[in-house]
């Protein structure tokens, strides 16, 4: 794979010290994880090991990725991991992508509370699908749903929302029957989004009853219960969006958006244009234009783009992919079946476990020279580097002297 020529692991190389010096104090033991991470993703700190070519000989290094979820280099396997083990899901029918959004407010009481809003966020939002599909007035069904938690925009902005893929349909509240959604209808926006509004703000308030948010710096005034009701009084007459695209062509396009979505990061290395004096240029989407205008191009400073980048880190231990409803971890499997049952569709068979391979069989990524098959010689521990150095084929060394 080729390297992008910037990466965020760069800039957090060449600003992140001056970043962490200026902002001591300010900055969350997670969120210095996650820079530490990224600056040492895939080098010698984090240990790796020797590939070596069984045709020609040629050597090569691959040091150890982060594994970081903030990572932008190290999210695509974790997502190939993902998908395949969520295919077995998939049933035969159009598949919705549903957008829960918060106003801009809400957005705000996150930022020092994003572990009970970001929750909140998502149980309020899952409530509310299961509660109208289940009206016998629109579906009068039980549906499943997989829920990814987005806290970006396309600029980097705080921006939480919740993405749903739900299929068309679902098993009728007494089991017995599929209930289909129509083609290009699964239920009605306006209802999801007063529901998801009174609920929401319900709740809200509840926590802050309870003591559990917390306010601080320009918003500090917030504490006082009066001023908190103020604050939040003009939302009960706002509309909340909610909006539900149409529906997918087929299972291979729910993948296809999932391996888009689930394991994105606030933004990846291929948005990067430049870092220079000016400071750090990338590319984004502005939703306000029109789609020939749409893509647009930031500079922003170092430390803001760094501020930016790091207002996205969940907290510890925070799930940010969720399934509800039929896809519920407790039930999934016997909930698939009875969909499948029901919808007249052969279960899936499983495939016989394979044995385990041993590491320095696992074949890799072919020879660039004579595309010969890589294997790994050599493993070193992090901070170390490898006993023998890479070298070149006799062919290619002949060549270069």
């Amino acid at each position: 794979m080729v390297r992008p020529h910037l990466e965020v692991a760069d800039i957090l190389q060449r600003h992140g010290a001056a970043y962490r010096a200026r902002h001591a104090g300010r900055i969350s033991l997670t969120q210095l994880k996650v820079m530490s991470a990224i600056e040492t993703c895939r080098t010698a700190t984090l240990g790796g090991h020797v590939e070596s070519c069984t045709a020609c000989g040629h050597r090569r290094i691959a040091y150890n990725s982060c594994r970081n979820r903030h990572c932008p280099k190290c999210q695509g396997a974790a997502a190939r991991d993902w998908l395949a083990a969520r295919e077995a899901d998939l049933l035969p029918v159009g598949y919705f992508h549903v957008v829960f959004t918060v106003p801009a407010e809400i957005a705000g009481l996150a930022l020092h509370n994003k572990a009970e809003l970001y929750e909140l966020l998502f149980h309020t939002a899952a409530e509310t699908m299961l509660t109208i599909a289940a009206d016998p007035r629109h579906l009068g069904a039980r549906i499943g749903i997989t829920a990814v938690l987005h806290s970006w925009g396309s600029a980097l902005t705080h921006h939480p929302h919740i993405h749903m893929v739900v299929p068309g349909g679902g098993i009728s509240l007494d089991g017995q029957r599929w209930v289909s959604s129509r083609p290009a209808f699964l239920l009605p926006v306006r209802v999801l989004g007063k529901l998801f509004r009174r609920l929401f703000l319900t709740r809200l308030l509840a926590l802050f009853d309870a003591g559990r948010l917390q306010f601080f710096s320009a918003q500090a005034a917030l504490n006082e219960r009066r001023a908190f009701l103020r604050h939040i009084a003009p939302l009960r007459k706002q509309r909340w969006v909610v909006y539900a695209k149409p529906p997918f062509s087929g299972p291979a396009a729910v993948l296809a958006y999932l391996s888009r979505y689930t394991h994105r990061v606030a933004i990846s290395n291929r948005r990067l244009i430049a870092m220079d004096e000016a400071g750090i240029t990338f590319r984004y989407k502005d939703y306000r234009r029109d789609d020939a205008e749409r893509q647009r191009v930031m500079t922003l400073a170092p430390d803001e783009f760094i501020r930016r980048f790091l207002t996205h880190v969940l907290p510890k231990g925070f799930h940010r992919i969720r399934h509800c409803g039929l896809l519920a971890s407790a039930g999934c499997k016997a909930n698939i079946a009875r969909a499948r049952d029901l919808l007249a569709v052969a279960p899936i068979a499983a495939e016989p476990e394979e044995p385990p391979v041993a590491p320095a069989a696992t074949p890799l990524a072919p020879c660039p020279y004579c595309g010969g098959r890589m294997v790994i010689i050599e493993i070193f521990q992090r901070r170390l580097q490898p006993r023998a150095p890479p070298y070149l084929p006799p062919l290619i060394r002949r060549i270069a002297s």
